[in-house]
């Protein structure tokens, strides 16, 4: 389980790179802290239906029928989880696919169940489809019940060398450089990369 979004948009480019040309959809998810409110696992699995149903030269004809009787009701009533994932399954059962979700460790309670249940859902009958999930550590022990013996966890941390670059970056992003002299912020590099554990 990564920690880092820049790690997961590496794993999803490669991944990208290397499914091209072979009807292998490669999907993703991003979680937005300032959008939480609107990331449901409905919208999740909505949003990673489309990409894959996007990327394919014939729609399958039993999405095709779901998506035309969620019209014909009034109002165009949108799928409900459940019905995503019927979807997804069609495509999923099919054919190779690969699905990341970035940042699990950022949805919580109920959520996070859903979401976890959802990608157990499509592993159980999918056995083509692989999953990429990061998260901090504390989702590890949620993500081994549900996937024991069928998950590779990577622990990844920074040095004090990727701490220090990471806050030169930020400070030199700062609106207000006069309100910072060279004194603060040499103490600032030199105390946070200490209080950090690092490999």
């Amino acid at each position: 389980m990564l920690t880092s979004h820049d790690d997961s948009s590496l794993v999803v480019d490669r991944l990208s790179y290397q499914a091209r040309g072979q009807n292998t959809p490669v999907t993703c998810f991003y979680f937005d802290f300032a959008a939480r409110k609107e990331q449901s696992a409905t919208n999740i699995f909505g949003s990673l239906l489309k990409q894959m149903v996007s990327g394919m030269e014939k729609i399958p004809e039993e999405i095709s029928k779901a998506f035309q009787k969620h019209k014909k009701v009034i109002g165009g009533r949108r799928p409900q989880l459940v019905d995503i994932m019927k979807m997804i399954l069609v495509i999923t059962s099919s054919q190779p696919t690969f699905i990341c979700i970035d940042a699990l460790d950022e949805w919580v309670g109920v959520q996070r169940v859903r979401v976890l249940d959802s990608l157990k859902a499509i592993l159980e009958k999918s056995p083509t489809t692989r999953i990429f999930v990061t998260g901090r550590p504390h989702t590890q022990a949620e993500m081994e019940k549900r996937f024991s013996g069928r998950m590779i966890s990577v622990s990844i941390w920074p040095t004090k060398g990727d701490i220090i670059g990471y806050l030169r970056a930020k400070l030199g992003e700062d609106k207000t450089p006069d309100a910072m002299d060279a004194m603060l912020e040499e103490g600032i590099l030199e105390k946070i990369p200490e209080n950090t554990s690092e490999t």
